[in-house]
């Protein structure tokens, strides 16, 4: 029985990290074949056919279809947000940009789900949280920008660091912040359309409603959008259709709709190192010792807002302790050992 639940227990974090895993090995996958097509049809080939495969996957588990124009109007919102708006956003700025740059923009959405969780839900993260997310950005930071702009900082080369900022920001960032913050109200708008409609269903509706706009426009600006795919480039987009879209949003936005929207999205730290190591498998791309760097702080940060509800209680507890005086620790510890023999029989 306890082996059971175990498992239980492996399985429930394994789909936990899940999302994050496929986010991260769909940006490699995108990567190596967007010099072979364009961003918005990339985009909505990713959204559209993955939405389709969650509806039937919904239709066969039996979940209801939304009823009632206040449940459309709100999955119209969930789709113009976290489908239009941020896989187009992010679609354009893959193009300009490097995966793991890029990455940095959208990896800091977790501070902005966490202010809007705290004003919306009164979702605290108190001081354990708040050191977490911190120490995160710091992380990703340190795995995605240019080594060079970060020594800069260090030196305060203030010519030098205005004329990187300026190259950074003229490459396409920009397009990947404002796709972390697309995805940041993405993940605060779920737990609203749940109130009228079931999550998944939901999920798949909105993919299939923000990737038909994609495709639209880019029918009318791009060009040659699948000419130059080859067999590869087709297993790669279908990677990230099914398992970087259909599998990872249908999980994300089940446990958000569920759990608490900080945990969740402190995870979403993880996608870079995910990134990075198979980009380094597939695309022979390299950590630098900054990058290992915020690697482990990455990881410390994911430990200290998942787990920032017992540190707190340990620290009052502590607090409670170094309060008391010997008289009443040692009166407490008596009391203990008397208990102790009933405790065993």
């Amino acid at each position: 029985m306890q082996l059971k639940l175990t498992n239980s227990k492996w399985l429930a974090n394994l789909l936990l990290i899940a999302p994050f895993f496929f986010w991260g090995t769909a940006m490699v996958a995108m990567k190596a074949v967007i010099p072979d097509t364009t961003p918005l049809f990339m985009a909505g080939v990713r959204l559209v056919p993955a939405g389709v495969l969650v509806l039937i996957v919904a239709a066969i588990l039996g979940k209801p279809q939304p009823k009632g124009w206040i449940a459309w109007l709100w999955i119209a919102l969930f789709a113009l947000v976290d489908g239009t708006m941020f896989q187009g956003f992010l679609a354009e700025g893959l193009e300009r940009t490097g995966a793991g740059l890029g990455s940095v923009m959208i990896d800091s959405q977790p501070l902005a789900v966490a202010l809007l969780a705290l004003w919306l839900f009164g979702d605290r993260i108190g001081v354990w949280g708040f050191l977490g997310l911190v120490i995160g950005v710091l992380g990703i930071s340190l795995i995605g920008l240019p080594d060079q702009l970060i020594l800069n900082l260090l030196h305060k080369d203030a010519i030098t660091i205005a004329g990187s900022w300026e190259q950074l920001f003229a490459s396409g960032e920009w397009l990947m912040l404002l796709a972390a913050l697309s995805m940041a109200v993405g993940t605060i708008l779920i737990c609203y359309v749940c109130r009228y409609t079931d999550p998944v269903v939901a999920t798949g509706w909105h993919m299939i409603l923000g990737g038909l706009p994609l495709l639209a426009v880019s029918s009318g600006v791009e060009s040659q959008q699948w000419i130059n795919i080859d067999l590869a480039g087709w297993m790669a987009l279908g990677y990230a259709t099914i398992f970087g879209s259909a599998v990872a949003y249908g999980l994300f936005f089940y446990f958000a709709s569920s759990g608490s929207l900080t945990s969740l999205s402190s995870l979403t730290f993880l996608t870079p190192i995910f990134a990075l190591f198979f980009g380094n498998l597939f695309l022979g791309e390299f950590l630098s010792p900054l990058q290992w760097a915020g690697v482990g702080l990455t990881l410390v940060s994911i430990y200290l807002v998942n787990q920032r509800e017992k540190l707190a209680a340990a620290n009052t507890s502590l607090a409670e302790i170094a309060s008391q005086s010997p008289a009443e620790t040692q009166l407490k510890q008596a009391i203990v050992s008397l208990k102790e023999p009933e405790t065993l029989l």
